[in-house]
């Protein structure tokens, strides 16, 4: 897999999992949607990611 298809896969899996853990215990999760959203959109403008750093120092190649 690569590198584009993990970020995808991990922020959808974030942003599902706070909205859940935002119904169950405290609407306070959505606050942790709003940084992962917000992170996304700073990304497509500066063509910077963190969990690109992340997974690049985990040794995922960037293409397939």
């Amino acid at each position: 897999m690569t590198m584009e298809r993990y970020i995808r896969a991990i922020a959808g899996s974030f942003i599902l999992l706070s909205l859940l853990l935002g119904y169950l215990y405290s609407p306070y999760w959505h606050l942790f949607t709003a940084f992962v959203g917000a992170n996304l959109l700073q990304s497509a403008f500066t063509k910077w990611c963190l969990m690109e750093d992340i997974l690049s120092k985990l040794g995922v190649p960037k293409t397939g």
